[in-house]
């Protein structure tokens, strides 16, 4: 248990200072269950499938208060959520459509945060409220997280690897892009290549709550 002991207490701080990052930008937070080897665990009875909030309600409770936020992170490593659909919506593609959209972006002037799964997503922070187009919307392992739902902020990790960040929010100012702009250069590059990497649904999906993914 010294190996564990001094891996939480590391791993915690580093937790808690991005948690304290991502509130002091506007971007709430709530805990979740977390791995320990094979096991979610952080609350009784967690559920297996990924992480979890550990407060039962957690969409009320999720904050950018720091007194808050320090507490909650004082003890387990946590990991940290991002409910979605208030202060943005997350667009969840395959890594293969993900890195040409992301490509379409930066060549017209419009790099935009993006996070990766160790499972093979990319996620798309956008401003809230636009349902996902026509020629987006059920394709293979692309899916839409609003009002409802959450998912894991980078460092926080699974079984398979950390979540982490392509490109921080940071790099782009914290601005949230127009959605438009990011499923018009989603589409693009589903259209130029519609055959690759559009495999089925991950091992593991980030935050699938079915009430806060629409399509």
């Amino acid at each position: 248990m010294q190996w564990w002991d001094s891996y939480r207490a590391v791993y915690g701080t580093e937790l808690r200072a991005e948690a304290m990052v991502l509130a002091d930008h506007g971007w709430a937070v709530v805990p979740g269950t977390f791995p320990q080897g094979e096991v979610w665990t952080g609350r009784a009875d967690a559920p297996q499938a990924g992480p979890t909030p550990v407060l039962d309600d957690w969409a009320a409770k999720a904050t950018t208060d720091v007194a808050q936020i320090a507490d909650w992170w004082s003890g387990l490593p946590y990991s940290i959520l991002l409910p979605t659909g208030i202060t943005f919506d997350v667009i969840e593609v395959p890594a293969s459509i993900g890195r040409r959209a992301a490509a379409a972006l930066r060549a017209v002037g419009e790099p935009v945060a993006i996070a990766a799964t160790p499972t093979g997503e990319w996620l798309f922070p956008v401003l809230p409220g636009e349902p996902l187009r026509p020629d987006l919307a059920g394709r293979p392992g692309t899916a839409l997280h609003g009002r409802g739902s959450y998912l894991a902020a980078p460092p926080s990790t699974f079984p398979q690897g950390s979540i982490h960040w392509r490109v921080r929010p940071a790099a782009c100012g914290w601005r949230l892009p127009d959605p438009y702009s990011v499923q018009d250069a989603m589409a693009e590059a589903v259209r130029e290549r519609p055959h690759r990497g559009l495999g089925g649904s991950s091992t593991y999906r980030l935050a699938s709550v079915a009430t806060g993914i629409r399509s």
